[in-house]
């Protein structure tokens, strides 16, 4: 019998309902080791053969944070608005949980990133990943993407970017977006930067705001490693991995931003079609809604 442990997001609309009455129906199908309802658990510890995610893309996040690399399958139930990762519905899981169960469901390894801050002073080689956590004043890993935000005072900053062996490209504007393929679908997106495939391995960097009528978003592979110079910040000026783990910058910081050892193991719906994905969460490809009088009365 599989192991299962919950995480719910009860603060959600209809979470916490279906929480109470899905327990006793997975109870009987498989082993629950274990309920989460306040965000706080050691995913890292826990001894599971499956994450089930009640709540949204934001929840699913977080859940694949927290793993701190544990090759677990992650099953995530949308009860948020878009659900890119979260990819069943209240719905259909029950007959997909099922199916799981008994005959398997395809699972999508996704690449997620390693951020790091080395703070001034310190030199290290890029391309060695012991060395570069060893020096590090802060760590996280992010599925969807990290972000450099100017802050308070909302002041331009400048920041010099660079991946791989080329030589760093200084620019002024409002941050930058480094999102991996699954999040390119997330602030990438809003932020002008391309929709990349989930199985391509590339990272997405996107300017925010650029102080320039030709700094274009650039995909670069996902062995190179990104760095960003922050040349001149703000007070408030942060780095964000998936939203949620953060650190202010200061001038002279170094983020650098490789991929992770470890990927997130998603449990995909056997029925999603991208394309179609992104034609109904973010009307992709609509067509022009023409008036049925734009062309006048048609003669008899």
């Amino acid at each position: 019998m599989k192991r299962v442990f919950i995480v719910a997001n009860v603060g959600k609309p209809r979470v916490g309902r279906a929480l109470e009455q899905w327990r006793p129906w997975i109870g009987q199908r498989a082993r629950i080791v274990g309920t989460e309802t306040d965000g706080e658990h050691d995913l890292a510890s826990i001894d599971a053969d499956l994450i089930l995610v009640l709540g949204g893309d934001g929840t699913l996040l977080s859940v694949a944070r927290r793993l701190q690399g544990r090759q677990i399958p992650v099953m995530g139930v949308n009860f948020g608005r878009l659900g890119f990762l979260a990819g069943f519905t209240p719905e259909n899981f029950q007959a997909y949980f099922d199916q799981y169960l008994h005959r398997g469901l395809p699972i999508s390894p996704r690449q997620m990133l390693e951020a790091s801050v080395i703070p001034p002073g310190i030199t290290v080689p890029l391309s060695d990943a012991q060395q570069v956590k060893a020096a590090r004043r802060f760590g996280a890993t992010a599925l969807n993407d990290a972000v450099v935000t100017a802050g308070p005072p909302f002041r331009m900053i400048e920041l010099a970017i660079s991946a791989g062996i080329d030589s760093g490209i200084s620019y002024m504007g409002d941050g930058v977006v480094v999102s991996t393929a699954s999040g390119s679908t997330a602030y990438n997106v809003s932020a002008g930067g391309p929709i990349i495939s989930p199985d391509v391995e590339a990272f997405c960097i996107t300017p925010l705001c650029p102080h320039s009528l030709s700094f274009r978003p650039v995909v670069v592979s996902a062995q190179s490693t990104v760095l960003i110079f922050a040349v001149r910040v703000n007070e408030g000026t942060t780095l964000f991995c998936d939203g949620q783990a953060s650190t202010r910058l200061n001038a002279s910081d170094k983020v650098v931003l490789s991929r992770s050892d470890q990927n997130v193991l998603l449990v995909e719906d056997p029925d999603f079609r991208q394309w179609r994905s992104l034609a109904e969460k973010l009307n992709w490809g609509i067509g022009p809604r023409y008036s049925q009088t734009e062309a006048g009365p048609q003669e008899e």
